[in-house]
């Protein structure tokens, strides 16, 4: 059994069912139904608020891999989460189309919107990302892990601590969209239950969170997601006394893929552009998802429409792969539907591809880290956006910790009255910091960089 003070769930005993994972309950608004004017649905409702909100838009200006385009344009926070909820939508449309037939009584419910859902947990994936990528991450962790803030640990609670030292952009996301911030109504941004739920990548604590230091919320919103787990009926998987842990609602299986699928298949087209892999290495690693009769196919299909540009040629082999995953993903999500509603399935929904897949995806991932994740421009951005960050984090967290100095007076009063910068509690401190700072733009954090160091000044 499984206890977390809130409810028992039976572990291995229950399958989660459709009916119920699939929810338009929104949280902070449980007890009420408020007028609707137009036709859209709940889950496109969610679609909308993401994409009008300025969380959302600030991805614009956040690092996806590369540093922000110059003369060339490549991928940023914002035109990946717009990419991944394009597939994300498809995966969500075509596993609907294919379980509404092997289960007819789901078909004119709430399950026929999954595409939508996962659409609009695509847009909210990354929203927790702070500043400089997955640098900024490590900053964060190291701060307080290794840095300046290690002597915190003293004047905190062990479980806001093991939160801090595994600051991770998935629970930073699921706190964006359900914290209430001050000026903000209740239940943050609203959302549904299924859209909220299909975003937590890790469904457990940090405290369960293994070397990988992965996790799905911080303690202060764990009380949202027991909420969200217990009305959809998502398996506890953690017995008494243990750290908090779930199995995942089934749509992150298709979060998690469309991001997969972007993320691999777009760095290596934005490599191309910048020239730090060849157009020669880029054509083979693509081609390499097909047999020689499709690929033959492909090269013919490239010279009947008349590409003869280099860049055309990979955008279009890049749509053929795109397009292979996604029906490979969509096949193994239908195919391995039981042990995913039983939360027995391993893994991601690309380790379970045919071999010809699995092996032409891993030669992509092998060159990935070898050639662009560790190209000097890449690391040219983590190691500035590092030192950045670990200012920042030093001078803003010295500042909540020690309110009564000049200079502290003069930093809290930089931030912005959303944030609970001036509470009683320490803890509650510190974390208003981490929210300022994560919600920054790369841009942001640098002129904030600047500015508290006197590296520059404003110009009146």
């Amino acid at each position: 059994m499984c206890h977390h003070g809130r409810f028992f769930v039976p572990l291995h005993l229950s399958m989660m069912n459709w009916q119920q994972l699939i929810s338009n309950k929104r949280l902070g608004q449980e007890d009420r139904h408020p007028e609707r004017h137009d036709d859209r649905t709940e889950f496109k409702r969610d679609h909308d608020r993401l994409i009008f909100s300025a969380p959302f838009r600030r991805l614009q200006n956040k690092t996806q891999v590369f540093p922000l385009p110059g003369s060339i344009f490549v991928h940023n926070r914002l035109t990946h989460s717009l990419e991944v909820a394009s597939v994300g939508m498809s995966l969500g449309d075509d596993v609907a189309t294919q379980l509404t037939r092997k289960h007819p009584e789901l078909k004119d419910t709430l399950f026929q919107e999954i595409g939508q859902i996962v659409s609009a947990a695509c847009l909210a994936h990354d929203l927790g990302n702070p500043p400089f990528g997955h640098s900024g991450e490590k900053a964060i962790q190291a701060f307080f892990l290794e840095g300046p803030g290690s002597d915190l640990q003293r004047q905190v609670s062990p479980i806001f601590w093991n939160d801090l030292i595994h600051f991770e952009g998935n629970a930073n996301a699921f706190r964006l969209l359900t914290h209430q911030y001050k000026g903000r109504r209740a239940g943050g941004f609203v959302m549904t239950y299924s859209t909220l739920a299909s975003i937590v990548k890790y469904p457990y604590s940090s405290s369960a969170a293994g070397k990988k230091g992965k996790f799905g919320f911080f303690d202060s919103e764990k009380n949202f997601y027991l909420r969200i787990a217990k009305d959809l009926g998502i398996i506890c998987k953690s017995e008494v006394g243990e750290p908090l842990k779930f199995a995942r609602h089934p749509l992150v299986y298709l979060v998690e893929a469309a991001d997969d699928i972007c993320y691999e298949i777009m760095d290596l087209e934005d490599a191309h552009k910048l020239k730090i892999i060849s157009f020669e290495t880029t054509m083979d690693l693509l081609l390499s998802f097909f047999d020689e009769d499709i690929q033959q196919r492909i090269r013919q299909r490239i010279v009947d429409e008349g590409v003869t540009d280099d860049n055309e040629k990979i955008v279009y082999l890049r749509a053929c792969v795109i397009g292979k995953l996604e029906n490979e993903c969509v096949r193994v999500f239908v195919e391995h539907e039981e042990d995913i509603l039983n939360g027995t399935f391993e893994g991601s929904l690309i380790d379970h591809v045919s071999p010809m897949t699995s092996e032409a995806y891993k030669r992509c991932c092998e060159l990935s880290l070898k050639r662009i994740y560790k190209s000097k421009p890449v690391l040219d951005v983590e190691l500035s956006g590092y030192q950045i960050m670990q200012t920042l984090l030093e001078q803003f967290i010295g500042a909540v910790v020690h309110p009564e100095r000049f200079y502290s007076k003069h930093l809290i009063s930089r931030v912005s009255g959303q944030y609970e910068i001036e509470a009683p509690e320490l803890e509650t401190r510190i974390m208003a910091i981490i929210d300022y700072i994560s919600g920054m733009t790369d841009v942001y954090a640098l002129d904030v960089y600047q500015k508290i160091n006197g590296i520059s000044l404003p110009i009146v």
